[in-house]
């Protein structure tokens, strides 16, 4: 997620939260969308009933008034603090959707979330951990439950974003989802624009 104005960070691991409060303090955010995605809008539009969503690594969580306002209950967590007050400030009234949690930790519980959108969360953890974000999305779902969202897929080494392929994802996410859609979003933003589709995969 760099080009020629990215700041000077220390180095610092992208699995800690510390990672990535020095880029929310420093208004260092490009892959923040700034709205509510087409492909997310339409697969709402798509729902007879409003179900219960989290939105793990949510950054500013602007989807969360998108769903806040068509009563869908809907928890937006993140382990980054200055990541969680910037989404509080930006969400007013909303503000109480989002929590400071990590994905990976005990303050969720298993089977509680009919849905997860997956925006910028899986690609943002080091490569070493998507077999336990994979295990841990099987958990958290319900059965029947679906996995909603973007996919980065790129074969750049370094990151984040640690892009993927779809052989990668399906070795993760087939023993427990069969794969339901798959769309090329029209509407992506520049550093993810060409590497990113819009997936849907049930719990089986």
């Amino acid at each position: 997620m760099s080009n020629e104005s990215t700041p000077t960070f220390p180095r610092l691991d992208p699995a800690t939260p510390a990672f990535w409060d020095a880029r929310f303090e420093a208004d260092f955010v490009p892959w923040d969308h700034g709205g509510v995605p087409q492909c997310l809008a339409d697969f709402v539009a798509a729902q007879t009933t409003p179900v219960h969503t989290l939105i793990p690594g949510c950054g500013s969580a602007h989807e969360v008034q998108f769903f806040a306002e068509r009563g869908w209950p809907v928890l937006a967590i993140d382990f980054a603090a200055s990541a969680v007050g910037r989404a509080q400030r930006l969400l007013g009234p909303h503000a109480a959707h989002v929590r400071e949690a990590d994905f990976f930790g005990p303050e969720l519980k298993a089977g509680d979330y009919d849905l997860i959108y997956e925006r910028a969360f899986m690609c943002a953890l080091p490569r070493a951990m998507r077999e336990a974000w994979a295990v841990r999305v099987a958990e958290l779902l319900k059965p029947g439950g679906v996995l909603a969202g973007f996919f980065f897929f790129d074969t750049t080494p370094k990151g984040p974003p640690f892009g993927t392929d779809q052989a990668e994802l399906n070795a993760l996410l087939a023993p427990a989802f069969e794969h339901i859609e798959t769309r090329t979003p029209a509407d992506s933003i520049p550093v993810f624009v060409g590497k990113e589709q819009w997936q849907v995969w049930r719990k089986l």
